[in-house]
């Protein structure tokens, strides 16, 4: 069953699915976020291609990096209703004003946690010190494909809603705006995120890999 089906599936389900895993072969790279992600200041950025070394050190990272990650992303479908003070009832205890004003309107949301595995944290930590460029540039290219893997599911879901007459909002993530981080003690256990993907949780409510991401995208109805 090809990921648009088995995401379709789930969207259409009402009741509380069981987690889904899909595998995604290798995004494209936007080679602009990749140097925001790893703080080269705008002007550096629109020199990159004239700037040897630069390029150079971005080819390094591109050859260190394959083989060492992969594209795995875990979700889930929730019906949702909405409580007497205006709140989205969801499977952790929130009271984000800023979820909520994300969520109107909507009737379902898809919980998802998506990683690119622990190689690329393993070349961050050797490369930081002995050569802080490089480091950096995995630093940042870490963060671009975690960030990509999430649009490719994000876009996947939206024309998944769109088939079925219904639409999506903007994914929101734990630990921004105004809903706590701590709310990962329970979305991770949802999605069987340790066994299945591989992620575990600090006390302190970090992932790691360091390369994943959590988020909740609202599914409005026809």
């Amino acid at each position: 069953m090809d990921r648009e089906t088995i995401i379709e599936e789930a969207l259409t389900s009402e009741k509380k699915t069981i987690p889904q895993y899909l595998d995604y072969e290798t995004p494209s790279i936007n080679v602009t976020e990749w140097l925001r992600y790893s703080c080269i200041p705008i002007y550096e950025q629109e020199n990159a291609a004239k700037d040897p070394e630069l390029a150079a050190s971005m080819e390094r990272a591109l050859s260190l990096i394959a083989g060492q990650v992969s594209f795995r992303v875990g979700f889930l479908v929730v019906p949702i209703e909405w409580g007497e003070d205006g709140y989205p009832i969801l499977p952790f205890e929130q009271k984000s004003e800023k979820l909520k004003m994300n969520l109107q309107g909507c009737t379902k949301v898809v919980l998802f946690a998506a990683t690119i595995g622990s190689g690329i944290d393993r070349l961050i930590r050797r490369y930081e010190k002995a050569d802080p460029k490089l480091g950096l540039l995995l630093q940042g290219l870490g963060a671009e494909r975690v960030e990509s893997l999430c649009n490719a599911f994000d876009a996947e879901v939206k024309t998944c809603a769109e088939k079925l007459g219904g639409k999506t909002n903007w994914r929101y993530s734990p630990g921004y705006g105004d809903l706590p981080i701590e709310v990962q003690r329970v979305f991770l256990p949802l999605l069987d995120a340790e066994r299945r993907l591989g992620i575990t949780l600090s006390e302190s409510c970090l992932m790691a890999p360091s390369k994943s991401v959590t988020a909740i995208i609202g599914v409005l109805p026809k």
